[in-house]
């Protein structure tokens, strides 16, 4: 069995406890390419699957031009293997001044809802 988890779990001690109560019984662990965040969360994903003994399968994608461009990042992905760079911490580090050339957007992840509206879980 392996067990999906994604960005919306919380930090990284949420979902390593997780994967740790998973391992008992032999669940392994599928790493959610974060997208959707920065590269910081590609970044804490890989560490976590470095941190623990029942490591899946990471999902890797690709951020852009504009989000490695603010993100620098020592992580890399060569022929099918993601190496966690020689950097100190997650290894990625921010250009604030890429950064201060884009506007914060605020934007919503889709949910379910019933016909009376109702939110419902996806």
């Amino acid at each position: 069995m392996t067990y999906h988890v994604n960005n919306y779990i919380g930090g990284i001690s949420c979902p390593k406890k997780t994967l740790e109560y998973a391992a008992q019984y032999r669940g392994k662990s599928e790493m959610h390419g974060l997208t959707d965040i920065s590269p910081v969360g590609m970044a804490a994903a890989m560490h976590l699957g470095l941190a623990i003994h029942n490591f899946g399968i990471p999902e890797y994608i690709t951020h852009g031009a504009k989000a490695d461009a603010t993100f620098k990042q020592s992580f890399t992905f060569v022929d099918g293997m993601l190496h966690p760079g020689d950097k100190p911490g997650l290894g990625v580090e921010l250009n604030f001044d890429e950064a201060g050339k884009y506007p914060d957007e605020r934007a919503y992840l889709p949910c379910n809802r019933l016909a009376d509206g109702t939110v419902q879980d996806w």
